[in-house]
């Protein structure tokens, strides 16, 4: 079982900048391919930047590239999303994922793939 506690969600002025965090428990961190989501007001969830459990590979949809890295501490047991030029748009609960044992390589977008979840935390852009 693995446990997921995010940290580091807030109020922030369009063009600002934040680093959400992400906690995990367990002693097999490195084996967990890691993702981060969102889920805006009146919208469905969607994939936000995702990293392989070795760190080596990642993924970001196209709304966030250039403005978003994700990155991750194996020896922390711990990913981060760093989000600089933050839009309005960008406003919503960010959740991160584990995949359960996906080894050093796997990456996948697809939340569906995904079998922890942390409890969520508010982004909000204001204009």
């Amino acid at each position: 079982q693995v446990q997921l506690v995010e940290s580091g969600g807030g109020l922030v002025q369009a063009g600002g900048s934040l680093r959400l965090s992400c906690a995990a428990s367990g002693r097999t961190f490195s084996s967990n391919a890691m993702g981060w989501f969102r889920q805006g007001p009146g919208k469905e969830r969607e994939v936000v930047a995702t990293i392989s459990g070795g760190g080596g590979r990642t993924y970001y949809a196209d709304s966030v590239k250039g403005r978003f890295t994700i990155s991750r501490d194996n020896a922390k047991n711990t990913v981060y999303l760093q989000m600089n030029s933050l839009k309005p748009e960008d406003t919503a609960v960010y959740y991160c994922a584990a995949v359960r044992n996906s080894g050093t390589y796997y990456i996948t977008p697809s939340w569906n793939e995904y079998d922890y979840w942390g409890q969520g935390t508010q982004v909000t852009v204001s204009s």
